[in-house]
Protein backbone atom coordinates (compact mmCIF):
# COMPACT_ATOMS: atom_id res chain seq x y z
CA UNK A 1 0.00 0.00 0.00
CA UNK A 2 2.90 2.16 0.95
CA UNK A 3 4.60 1.16 -2.68
CA UNK A 4 1.42 2.45 -4.44
CA UNK A 5 1.30 5.51 -2.52
CA UNK A 6 4.42 6.44 -2.93
CA UNK A 7 4.69 5.57 -6.67
CA UNK A 8 0.93 8.26 -7.31
CA UNK A 9 2.81 11.27 -5.64
CA UNK A 10 5.82 10.56 -7.87
CA UNK A 11 3.89 10.39 -10.51
CA UNK A 12 1.31 13.37 -9.61
CA UNK A 13 4.83 15.26 -9.27
CA UNK A 14 5.91 14.84 -12.67
CA UNK A 15 2.60 15.41 -14.37
CA UNK A 16 2.14 18.61 -12.53
CA UNK A 17 5.82 19.53 -14.09
CA UNK A 18 4.08 18.86 -17.52
CA UNK A 19 1.01 20.73 -16.38
CA UNK A 20 3.19 23.86 -15.39
CA UNK A 21 4.82 23.26 -19.20
CA UNK A 22 1.82 23.29 -21.04
CA UNK A 23 0.44 26.01 -18.92
CA UNK A 24 3.57 28.19 -19.74
CA UNK A 25 2.86 27.24 -23.60
CA UNK A 26 -1.08 28.42 -23.15
CA UNK A 27 0.53 31.78 -21.57
CA UNK A 28 3.02 32.18 -24.29
CA UNK A 29 0.46 31.87 -26.91
CA UNK A 30 -1.37 34.79 -24.87
CA UNK A 31 1.23 37.22 -25.24
CA UNK A 32 1.63 35.99 -28.58
CA UNK A 33 -2.21 37.05 -29.37
CA UNK A 34 -1.56 40.14 -27.20
CA UNK A 35 0.49 41.67 -29.47
CA UNK A 36 -0.78 40.43 -32.41
CA UNK A 37 -4.13 42.38 -31.83
CA UNK A 38 -2.15 45.35 -30.19
CA UNK A 39 -3.55 44.92 -26.87
CA UNK A 40 0.28 44.59 -25.43
CA UNK A 41 3.41 46.90 -26.34
CA UNK A 42 6.31 45.54 -27.19
CA UNK A 43 7.79 46.46 -24.06
CA UNK A 44 5.14 44.50 -21.85
CA UNK A 45 5.35 41.45 -24.20
CA UNK A 46 8.72 41.74 -23.06
CA UNK A 47 8.94 41.58 -19.82
CA UNK A 48 6.32 38.99 -19.79
CA UNK A 49 8.07 36.90 -22.05
CA UNK A 50 11.11 37.47 -19.49
CA UNK A 51 8.80 36.38 -16.87
CA UNK A 52 7.93 33.75 -18.55
CA UNK A 53 11.89 32.61 -19.31
CA UNK A 54 12.58 32.75 -15.19
CA UNK A 55 9.35 30.27 -14.47
CA UNK A 56 10.37 28.32 -17.14
CA UNK A 57 14.27 27.64 -15.72
CA UNK A 58 13.08 27.07 -12.53
CA UNK A 59 11.26 24.31 -13.26
CA UNK A 60 13.97 22.81 -15.67
CA UNK A 61 16.16 23.45 -12.75
CA UNK A 62 13.99 21.86 -10.13
CA UNK A 63 13.17 18.86 -12.62
CA UNK A 64 17.24 18.30 -12.59
CA UNK A 65 17.99 19.22 -9.27
CA UNK A 66 15.95 16.47 -7.54
CA UNK A 67 14.41 14.44 -10.92
CA UNK A 68 10.97 15.87 -9.68
CA UNK A 69 9.24 18.64 -8.15
CA UNK A 70 8.36 18.29 -4.36
CA UNK A 71 4.83 19.78 -3.37
CA UNK A 72 6.62 22.82 -1.93
CA UNK A 73 8.42 23.27 -5.31
CA UNK A 74 5.25 22.92 -6.90
CA UNK A 75 3.15 24.96 -4.82
CA UNK A 76 5.72 27.71 -5.70
CA UNK A 77 5.91 27.33 -9.24
CA UNK A 78 2.21 27.27 -9.54
CA UNK A 79 1.99 30.64 -7.30
CA UNK A 80 4.46 31.96 -9.85
CA UNK A 81 2.60 30.96 -12.45
CA UNK A 82 -0.48 32.52 -10.99
CA UNK A 83 0.98 35.59 -11.01
CA UNK A 84 2.25 36.02 -14.56
CA UNK A 85 -0.74 35.07 -15.91
CA UNK A 86 -2.32 37.68 -13.68
CA UNK A 87 0.10 40.21 -15.53
CA UNK A 88 -1.06 39.08 -18.61
CA UNK A 89 -4.35 39.81 -18.05
CA UNK A 90 -3.82 42.62 -16.22
CA UNK A 91 -1.52 44.21 -19.20
CA UNK A 92 -3.70 42.90 -21.88
CA UNK A 93 -6.76 45.24 -20.10
CA UNK A 94 -4.88 48.42 -19.45
CA UNK A 95 -6.10 50.07 -22.43
CA UNK A 96 -2.55 50.90 -23.55
CA UNK A 97 -1.99 49.92 -27.35
CA UNK A 98 1.09 49.89 -30.15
Amino acid sequence: MIKILTIGLLLAGLASADTLVERQGNQRARIRQGVQSGSLTQGEAARLRANERQLHRKVVRNRVDGGGLTPTERGRLQANANRNSRKIARLKGNGRTQ
